[in-house]
């Protein structure tokens, strides 16, 4: 299989995804953040990871303003407490490229990284962008690090009354290393609305901070800006979960993981 660039079917395939009610179990409800889990549609691609999806209201925000704050890595660095890296490895079109993340995870488990091609989309008052994991020659797996694979993952941005917005995320991710069910549970009810939480009170910042940093220097708005080195796509392979070394992590009790923060929030 080859790896494709997304196209405008995607983009309106992910946007159906992230305002479908159909087929989703409602998992957590508070504090503005809402959580929808369903199963994988066994479709052969999935290989069982279930798909979890977030919608949380913005207050006060621009639509413009988080999308900006999503695609920011300078201001990421900043306000992302769980990032250890992240770079563009290269660009493939205007609106694509291929990059690398890693992120602490809360010991003992191992930390997590991907190589993701990442496409986005501003159209009218909706914002798009959109990942999955793909292989590259010169970044292979790293020796402390889980390399976990996003089958898909990605956000949509909408623009909401009185200068605020909606934030929506959507994720089908395989954190590999066999992590125990509790884990994945938690990760869906408590750490991912902590993260879009931290997410929003960054982009509150976020207008005074880019005045003050390079504030016209936006290579996701102005591709004429990106200085990443062109590679083609017939330099990337797509990466599935079966081709990773799955590291086991099933002994992991759940009493040393609480260090890795969540809110006290209730499920409902």
């Amino acid at each position: 299989m080859a790896v494709r660039i997304p196209d405008d079917a995607d983009f309106s395939s992910f946007k159906a995804q992230c305002l479908a009610t159909q087929g989703w179990s409602r998992r957590y409800h508070k504090g503005g953040v809402t959580v929808w889990c369903r199963p994988d549609d066994d479709d052969g691609d999935g290989d069982g990871v279930q798909k979890i999806k977030m919608k949380m209201a913005c207050g006060g925000v621009s639509a413009e303003t988080l999308y900006d704050v999503l695609h920011d890595g300078g201001y990421r660095r900043k306000w992302d407490a769980n990032m250890i890296d992240a770079y563009d490895i290269g660009r493939l079109t205007v609106n694509a490229d291929v990059g690398y993340y890693s992120w602490r995870c809360p010991a003992p488990l191992k930390n997590r990284d991907f190589v993701t091609l990442r496409s986005w989309l501003a159209l009218g008052g909706d914002f798009l962008i959109i990942n999955s994991s793909v292989k590259h020659a010169q970044h292979p797996p790293k020796k402390d690090f889980v390399r976990a694979v996003s089958l898909l993952t990605g956000y949509l941005v909408q623009s909401g009354g009185a200068g605020g917005s909606s934030l929506y995320y959507l994720s089908q991710l395989d954190p590999r290393g066999s992590l125990p069910k509790w884990v994945a549970n938690r990760v869906s009810q408590f750490v991912a609305p902590k993260a879009m939480r931290k997410l929003y009170k960054a982009s509150l910042k976020y207008p005074e901070w880019k005045r003050r940093h390079e504030p016209h220097l936006k290579p996701w708005m102005f591709p004429e800006q990106n200085a990443s080195p062109r590679i083609s796509v017939s330099e990337l392979t797509p990466q599935r979960a079966d081709s990773l070394e799955n590291i086991d992590e099933s002994g992991l009790s759940e009493d040393k993981t609480k260090r890795g923060g969540g809110d006290d929030d209730d499920e409902t």
